[in-house]
């Protein structure tokens, strides 16, 4: 029974005796009896009605009991803990010593509260002290996907595609930029008003945008793209209906084979999912380098070496981007480059390193159809500075892209591929390309998109390369010799 209900039992239970109390002292009993009743009595109504205002959300001047609460165990707590100069790394003992500190000062404190109420309010102060805060329920729920902070108040989830209102809340603006520095801190990045965006990462790999004033101006943003803790695998995408069995062959073959890939598609799209699946068909003997702003990529092979970008310290200075990582791995000997994604002048060193004997090659990149990738890598090739005719990059895209997966976000919130095409070569001044699956829908069903990924009947040119590195494809998967 929780403390607010069990002040108004007591005060229903003596209820019935204010009358009596209210009449005063009965003939034969002492005044001092009565009076101590009564006070008893006053007393009792007063805490009730104190408690009752201070849980009456937008007193003025009261706050939320609980709050204040949890506030002041917290602040003792941290005093503490700090006393102790623990080491907060070791979350276990840390927590065990905390719960014992716990359990000391509300005993000292003499704040009776129920036992769902302990347990509550004690996990809400470990989040604070070890974890991210309110954000630690919704990061420990695998159903959720993204976590979107719209300033304290507004925190907005994504579940199964669509997006709902969370019931958790911050306490206001510093609360929320406490998180964002934990957050950050570990990584060597710093968020202010001078540098008021950052990309960071959680130690599961979850990928993290802060933005704080004066950029963001309903107060600090965060926005989490969570990564399920079992990596998801080719048959967890063929079950949730992205791709089929037969897409799935042809691209392991494709990957085997050492075609250069582009996962391509919209934010939320599932590339970076689609890409780390593609990048578990790399063969384990070879030697990988991945390069990201935010290392997400969870490579199962044991020869990979991680590259992440580096912001500008306080001096404007010691900026690593991923055009630096990119030329520096050229220098490390590897037999697969993967590159989270490409967004400016990084495209065409990748593009570079793909006709110089690094084939194989994976990468994402933003666009909304295959013809759409050509374009947005034209134009990141010109944001490199170099003085080159648009033909002479469209040969190195030709040359370089084997095939571009297309990966998109549907209406009803599924993700599936749309598209694999073959990048053919040049006619011309245009660069020829491919179809050799999409997807067609065939109606919508209680709010669903129905449809089927399906193949169009073309073989690939490069199916002699998949041939040659032993792997033997029925036409079948071609869509050839079936009736659809």
């Amino acid at each position: 029974m929780s403390l607010l209900r069990r002040i108004d039992k007591g005060g229903g239970n003596t209820g019935g005796d204010s009358g009596s109390a209210g009449r005063g002292p009965e003939p034969g009993g002492g005044a001092a009896g009565g009076e101590t009743e009564e006070s008893k009595l006053a007393a009792m109504r007063q805490r009730r009605q104190a408690l009752a205002e201070q849980q009456r959300p937008g007193t003025p001047g009261k706050g939320n009991n609980y709050l204040d609460l949890k506030t002041r165990v917290q602040n003792k707590l941290v005093s503490e803990l700090d006393h102790q100069s623990m080491d907060v790394s070791r979350k276990n003992e840390v927590r065990a010593h905390i719960e014992e500190l716990f359990n000391a000062i509300l005993a000292d404190e003499s704040i009776v509260i129920s036992r769902a109420e302990r347990l509550s309010l004690f996990e809400s102060i470990v989040a604070e002290i070890l974890g991210f805060g309110p954000l630690e329920i919704l990061l420990g729920d695998d159903t959720i996907t993204e976590i979107m902070v719209n300033g304290p108040k507004n925190i907005f989830i994504e579940q199964k595609g669509n997006i709902t209102r969370a019931n958790v809340a911050f306490e206001n603006d510093e609360h929320v930029l406490r998180i964002i520095d934990r957050i950050v801190a570990p990584l060597g990045r710093r968020i202010d008003e001078s540098s008021p965006l950052v990309d960071a990462r959680l130690p599961d790999g979850s990928r993290v945008n802060a933005v704080i004033r004066p950029i963001s101006l309903v107060g600090p943003t965060i926005t989490i793209r969570k990564f399920s803790k079992k990596p998801l695998t080719i048959d967890d995408l063929i079950r949730f209906g992205s791709m089929t069995k037969e897409i799935a062959d042809f691209l392991r073959a494709c990957i085997i084979a050492r075609l250069n890939t582009i996962v391509a598609g919209g934010t939320g799209s599932g590339k970076t999912t689609l890409l780390n699946v593609l990048s578990g068909f790399i063969p384990n003997d070879e030697r990988i380098i991945t390069v990201e702003n935010a290392a997400e990529l969870q490579l199962r092979q044991e020869h990979v070496v991680t590259l992440e970008t580096r912001p500008s310290n306080l001096e404007g200075k010691g900026q690593i981007t991923i055009q630096d990582l990119v030329v520096n791995c050229l220098r490390m000997r590897p037999d697969r480059i993967v590159v989270g994604e490409c967004r400016g002048g990084e495209a065409l060193d990748m593009l570079q390193a793909m006709n110089t004997g690094h084939d194989g090659s994976l990468t994402t990149c933003h666009s909304n159809t295959p013809r759409d990738t050509i374009s947005r890598l034209e134009v990141m090739c010109l944001m490199a500075g170099m003085d080159l005719p648009v033909r002479a990059i469209r040969e190195q895209i030709a040359s370089a892209v084997d095939l571009i997966c297309q990966q998109n976000r549907l209406r009803d919130g599924s993700r599936k591929i749309e598209k694999i095409t073959e990048v053919q070569g040049m006619e011309g001044e245009i660069i020829t390309m491919s179809d050799i699956f999409e997807f067609e829908q065939t109606g919508i069903e209680g709010g669903k998109i129905i449809g089927r990924i399906r193949p169009t009947g073309l073989r690939p040119k490069f199916i002699e390369r998949i041939e040659a590195a032993g792997i033997h494809l029925p036409p079948s998967v071609f869509g050839i010799g079936r009736s659809y």
